[in-house]
């Protein structure tokens, strides 16, 4: 199947060959021609899969022909679990509308920063891309009406929910036309997002794509048994004597990242944190050069990772476990997305064993472990 069988404009079509699209994935062959016809969406699909791209192509196609709204009453909006998630999905909103024969304004707002220049940079706006927080403050501000909001977008949503957004994403709900697409992407279907699942979808159009086991599949995974003490001395050493370039690490907490990372350029090596207590800026100066390869590691918590997307990322490694096998899933997931593979490493500590046994367990697969004390660290 090819993206011009997807009923999609010509200019959408060169704009996706510029950008090297060959065919469409799983969950783009489903999605685009649902959402072209205006059906409310249920995405069950992991990070990697091409989602954003399977409901920006058909919402900007949505969006030509039709009059233009009043000022600040936009007509599409974007919820997102997190800042860096917001800007990197305007980013393919702006990427794939800068080809159109129609001007279609597309901007993310979201916290930590000033609300002064995203109330003035609403003027205009057709599709808003923002966090929950920050949406309320424009709305109670004025600066952005939702009346007229024709498609609702809930990306990642098991997220948001974990994260305690329910409260604010009812207030939001309540502001909202009752009319209107949904269209709702989750990395799970957890009880939570089936029951938010019930109140905003109507006869959706379910897609859930790849098997979990297919996708493993595409992760080389292993783990090392390592002292507490000896963490920062392996990481150096698989760094080095892999020669790894773009290594994504998690660590479980803000101070223990920004020691990972001192730690490492102390040692020569080119890397940075990035987590909630560093500015925006700092948080997008880090990305970008992780991004470009300009930066050879970046430290990260789990919040944070919900807006690191590189298709081509080699090397994840779990500095510390996180807490839940799902956060492992997703964690691991930043590697091995679309057709490429990756590899994922984790530090198990003694205390770590029983519960990286869990995890691998709810994985449905084993990981090969290796015994650090073997190595000349």
């Amino acid at each position: 199947m090819s993206f011009s069988s997807l009923g999609l404009s010509p200019c959408l079509l060169n704009k996706l060959a510029v950008q090297n699209y060959t065919q469409p994935y799983p969950i783009q062959q489903e999605a685009i021609p649902a959402i072209l016809k205006r059906k409310d969406i249920l995405g069950i699909a992991r990070t990697g899969s091409g989602k954003t791209v399977s409901y920006v192509l058909p919402i900007l196609m949505n969006r030509l022909g039709q009059p233009v709204t009043k000022n600040r009453h936009v007509n599409v909006l974007v919820l997102v679990p997190t800042r860096e998630l917001a800007i990197q999905v305007s980013e393919v909103f702006l990427l794939f509308s800068s080809g159109l024969p129609e001007r279609i304004k597309t901007l993310a707002v979201f916290g930590g920063v000033s609300i002064n220049p995203q109330m003035m940079a609403l003027q205009g706006v057709n599709i808003l891309v923002a966090t929950p927080g920050r949406l309320l403050e424009l709305v109670e501000s004025k600066a952005v009406h939702l009346s007229d909001i024709d498609t609702l977008v809930l990306d990642e949503a098991d997220k948001m929910l974990n994260l305690g957004f329910q409260e604010e994403m009812n207030r939001i709900f309540k502001l909202l036309p009752r009319k209107r697409q949904n269209l709702l992407f989750s990395a799970t279907l957890t009880d939570d997002v089936s029951n938010i699942t019930q109140i905003i979808l109507r006869d959706p159009v379910v897609i859930k794509t790849e098997p979990e086991e297919d996708y493993f599949d595409k992760i080389q995974q292993l783990g090392y048994f390592v002292s507490e003490e000896k963490k920062g001395p392996l990481l150096r050493y698989l760094i080095k004597t892999h020669e790894m370039k773009q290594v994504l690490v998690f660590t479980s907490s803000v101070y223990k990242a920004d020691n990972v990372a001192d730690k490492l350029r102390k040692n020569g090596i080119q890397a940075s944190a990035i987590h909630s207590k560093k500015s925006q800026g700092a948080r997008n100066e880090a990305l970008g050069k992780f991004k470009a390869g300009e930066l050879r590691v970046l430290v990260a918590t789990d919040l944070i990772s919900r807006g690191i997307d590189i298709q081509f990322l080699p090397y994840v490694i779990n500095y510390e476990l996180p807490r839940s096998p799902k956060d492992y899933i997703h964690r691991i997931g930043r590697t091995g997305r679309a057709e490429s593979s990756g590899e994922a490493m984790s530090f198990v500590t003694p205390e770590d064993q029983h519960h990286f046994k869990i995890i691998q367990k709810k994985m449905g697969k084993p990981v090969t472990m290796i015994d650090s004390e073997h190595l000349d660290l």
